[in-house]
């Protein structure tokens, strides 16, 4: 695949996970896919394996009661490595997360095979997050 179509692969993904179409997402992601969260919270740290992924992005729609929103600003296909920039919006308990961020994702035979999340301040995660 080129620069073009691991940018659509991406792209698919962030539409799926916003519609909360976990099944769409989960053939998106190679099996033994490893997805590598930021921050110092009981979140954070790697989730091997495409179950693994779909159980945390479940985790973070659970935690912020429903209310995460993540907006696409551009993503950006490369070879191998593509990177979405965003914007992520939750709330929860009276807590408010917004913030920045880049993600970056291992594209390799058409599946997104490692994510690796960058925000411009983790320590606003790991309040949110706890």
């Amino acid at each position: 695949m080129g620069a073009q179509e691991n940018a659509d692969l991406v792209r698919r993904g962030y539409e799926a996970f916003s519609a909360g179409d976990m099944a769409t997402l989960g053939e998106l992601f190679a099996a033994d896919a490893v997805w590598h969260v930021a921050g110092n919270n009981v979140l954070a740290g790697a989730k091997e394996g495409r179950d693994a992924i779909l159980a945390y992005f479940g985790e973070l729609g659970a935690r912020s009661e429903g209310t995460l929103k993540v907006t696409v600003d551009d993503i950006i296909g490369g070879e191998t490595t593509t990177v979405a920039l965003q914007r992520t919006h939750a709330e929860s308990s009276g807590k408010v997360l917004d913030s920045g961020g880049a993600l970056t994702f291992q594209v390799r035979d058409g599946k997104i095979t490692e994510g690796r999340e960058f925000f411009d301040d983790t320590t606003k995660g790991d309040a949110f997050w706890g």
